[in-house]
């Protein structure tokens, strides 16, 4: 159990989102609210990337670069026997919490456009940006990688052209795949 590791995973997320909603209450500064709630960001990428999703589902995603200054992504899940229910309900609230809070970021965004709040927009921006780029890495790390995303969508879709069409791309963009570890 990592109880810690799930208030943090939370803790950050819904901290920028409440500073978001109610910081032209507490401070006229807007520069204030704005380093403050990029800050909140900032801690809640690092530490969802970092650790709640390595103690809490057993995986995590990075790039590292290569000699050539290849960029290469890599994706690892950690093989668990089956979780005690404490350990699936960390793992409820990991994933919630990963789905629901780009959403919530994303209705920020059509509501500062609509309302014409448009300093406002970078925020949103980069906070759509870090929520989004976390659950996109998890993702593939949950679905194994680009290879096992396009089995997936195969299956979904009914056909079986898009693995040959994706083993086909790569081999022409002259990448390699090393394991669970993708070019980009």
């Amino acid at each position: 159990r990592h109880p810690l590791a799930t208030f943090f995973h939370l803790f950050f997320r819904v901290s920028a989102i409440v500073t978001y909603l109610f910081c032209d209450w507490f401070s006229n500064s807007f520069v204030a609210c704005f380093v403050t709630i990029l800050l909140l960001l900032s801690f809640d990428f690092w530490s969802v990337k970092n650790v709640t999703g390595r103690l809490l589902v057993g995986l995590r995603w990075w790039n590292q670069i290569d000699e050539d200054g290849k960029s290469h992504w890599v994706f690892e899940a950690k093989r668990v026997p089956t979780a005690a229910a404490s350990t699936e309900a960390e793992a409820r609230i990991f994933w919630l919490g990963l789905i629901i809070c780009p959403v919530i970021w994303t209705m920020f965004f059509f509501s500062t456009l609509f309302s014409l709040k448009l300093k406002w927009l970078a925020l949103v921006i980069a906070g759509i940006s870090l929520q989004t780029a976390n659950l996109y890495g998890y993702i593939h790390c949950k679905l194994g990688g680009p290879k096992t995303i396009s089995r997936v969508t195969s299956r979904l879709f009914g056909t079986t052209d898009v693995p040959k069409r994706q083993s086909r791309r790569i081999a022409e963009d002259g990448t390699e795949d090393h394991g669970k570890t993708g070019t980009r």
